[in-house]
């Protein structure tokens, strides 16, 4: 009765896990299958204790047991199974044959993933278990069963066919808890009432598989792979953000929410990076002002009206002002992208060239003497392109404008400041 209850038992705990893997399809909360049904076969070998006559031959024995296994995470886990041994006298020798079973809760810790074992292979792990738990022994010496406890501790090894499935090879030893008679299933040891605490030992060594239950890829055995694939796919995804969110144009809005991703630094702009121009004539607004107060200026003094607090920038025209070097593009060390601050510098000279269509520019690049001459030449013409390009986004055909970068002979007694060399400027005829 007590076998039938141990095998149903065993039968209802694994139907139970299965039901649970096809109804939540997996464990949804892990990218790892946490299931596992434990199938191996062997050797048993009793050791202690025999009555004198009695012993078993060294391969003649029989073992198998079943169990169901669920890891927590890929290190620690629980395992419930259920073995049977039988062992018998070999020929000449005083017969007897005994049948043991026993039930297992155990506890189960992956070495392989504890110890880092993915550092040099992944297909060879290694598991160590152990546990309490009931078993009971019947022989043809007495009648009835003999009812004990046991302790058992275990090694397992691992070694992955696939996905699904894992041979394993296992070691372990069983200590019984108040074993009544000895293995050979004589009575007298059972007699003595003294000597009934950890006095019951055998040994099983097994092959069998471990098959793997649920949905996902990967069982928690072999983790440590699926995690490798999610902190890769986590790195692209933080790629793929990092990408989306650089800005180009540094106007304060992401490349992948932009729709004018070559706005000039320093304009304002919209939520989806537009410069705000409002009388839609391609100069943002904070620019156009800028750009008309000057022109005011400039028509003030051209009609003797002094300006006031301008400088000498306020007594030019336009055109003089362009000419004579008062516009000018600044550059940070070893950039083509303009300064933010010469931006109303850029649009000043927008303004004059869409309000004369005739006119045409020299765009003169500089660079300062640090570095070779040919390199400062090079640099100084990517200066030049970069403000023609920008002035051609803003309406202005390209056929108008014409490069000319200078090199460290045409720099002048300006080159001992290095900050106010590195610069576009722009010649009108």
């Amino acid at each position: 009765m007590k076998k039938l209850l141990l095998v149903v038992t065993l039968f209802v705990f694994t139907s139970t896990i299965a039901q649970e893997e096809q109804v939540n399809g997996g464990m949804e909360a892990s990218v790892y299958n946490k299931w596992s049904l434990d199938i191996n076969g062997g050797l048993s070998r009793p050791t202690t204790p025999f009555l004198p006559g009695y012993f078993v031959e060294d391969f003649s024995f029989f073992h198998v047991d079943l169990g169901a296994r669920y890891m927590f995470n890929p290190k620690f886990g629980m395992k419930l199974d259920f073995g049977y041994d039988s062992f018998e006298n070999p020929k000449d020798v005083l017969p007897f044959k005994s049948q043991y079973y026993r039930a297992n809760l155990q506890g189960v810790l992956n070495l392989g993933r504890a110890l880092n074992f993915e550092e040099f292979t992944q297909s060879f792990n290694i598991q160590a278990h152990g546990g309490l738990g009931y078993s009971f022994m019947t022989s043809d010496g007495f009648d009835g069963e003999d009812n004990m406890a046991n302790v058992l501790i275990g090694l397992t090894g691992q070694y992955k066919l696939s996905e699904k499935v894992a041979l394993n090879a296992d070691f372990t030893m069983i200590n019984n808890i108040r074993q009544h008679y000895t293995f050979d299933g004589t009575s007298g040891f059972g007699n003595v009432p003294d000597n009934r605490g950890f006095n019951g030992t055998l040994y099983n060594a097994t092959f069998g598989l471990s098959i793997y239950l649920g949905s996902n890829d990967m069982h928690a055995d072999w983790a440590y792979e699926m995690q490798d694939e999610r902190q890769a796919e986590m790195d692209e995804r933080l790629s793929e953000l990092e990408t989306m969110l650089n800005d180009t144009d540094r106007d304060g809005v992401p490349d992948y929410l932009d729709v004018e991703n070559n706005t000039t630094n320093g304009v304002a702009v919209d939520a989806k990076g537009r410069a705000i121009d409002l009388n839609n004539n391609g100069i943002p607004d904070e620019l156009e002002r800028y750009v008309e107060t000057k022109t005011r200026e400039a028509v003030a003094v051209s009609n003797g009206v002094s300006g006031s607090g301008s400088g000498g920038r306020s007594n030019k025209s336009p055109l003089q002002l362009i000419n004579e070097g008062y516009v000018n593009i600044f550059f940070d060390t070893d950039s083509f992208d303009p300064k933010s601050s010469s931006t109303n510098d850029l649009y000043f000279v927008i303004n004059y060239l869409r309000d004369n269509p005739s006119a045409t520019a020299d765009i003169i690049g500089s660079a300062d003497t640090r570095g070779a001459n040919d390199y400062n030449q090079k640099l100084s013409a990517k200066r030049a392109e970069r403000v023609k390009s920008i002035v051609e986004k803003a309406g202005i055909s390209g056929s108008r404008m014409t490069i000319v970068p200078q090199g460290e002979a045409d720099l002048g007694s300006g080159a001992a400041n290095l900050s106010l060399v590195r610069k576009v400027t722009f010649r009108i005829k």
